[in-house]
C-alpha cells in the first residue's frame, strides 16, 4: 500500500483540492482528507510491521486487512466511473485503458501478492504454533 498510494495520500492531507479528481465539493475534499489520514496511517503501520517475523500475529492480521482493501479498491477502481481527467494516449484509451483500471489492476496485482504471501507464510505459522504446545 505504501508505494502505490502514499502519493495520493500526502497531497490529500496538505492540499485535496489539487489532486487531478473531477468535480471535487467541500464534502468530497473532507472525506479525501480523512481517506488521505486513513492511508497515512496504514502506511506507517505497514512500515512498523515490515521487519517483524511473519508468523506474528499482529503482522498477518494487518497483512489480510490489507488484502482486504486491495482486492476491494481494485474492485471499485474497475467499477467507477472516469474521475481522473488525463488520459494514458489514445492507444490505452483504444483498450478502454484508462488511469481508474490502471491503478485498479495495480491494486488487484498488490492483493493477489498478499494473499500468495499470506499463503507461503501459512508453514511457518503452523511450526511456530506447534512449537508453542
Amino acid at each position: 500500500m505504501s508505494a502505490l498510494e502514499a502519493p495520493i495520500a500526502i497531497q490529500g492531507v496538505w492540499s485535496p483540492a489539487d489532486l487531478p479528481f473531477v468535480q471535487l465539493t467541500n464534502t468530497t475534499l473532507v472525506i479525501t482528507k480523512l481517506y488521505s489520514a486513513l492511508v497515512l496511517a496504514s502506511c506507517l503501520m505497514s512500515l512498523l510491521c515490515f521487519s517483524l517475523p511473519e508468523y506474528l500475529p499482529g503482522k498477518r492480521a494487518l497483512a489480510i486487512g490489507l488484502c482486504v482493501y486491495h482486492t476491494s479498491a481494485s474492485t471499485i477502481l474497475f467499477q467507477s466511473p472516469r474521475f481522473i481527467p488525463h488520459t494514458l494516449g489514445s492507444l490505452a484509451e483504444a483498450y478502454k485503458l484508462t488511469p481508474e483500471v490502471a491503478w485498479g489492476i495495480l491494486h488487484g496485482v498488490v492483493g493477489l501478492g498478499m494473499v500468495v504471501w499470506w499463503q507461503a507464510t501459512l508453514p511457518l505459522t503452523a511450526m511456530v504454533r506447534a512449537a508453542a504446545k
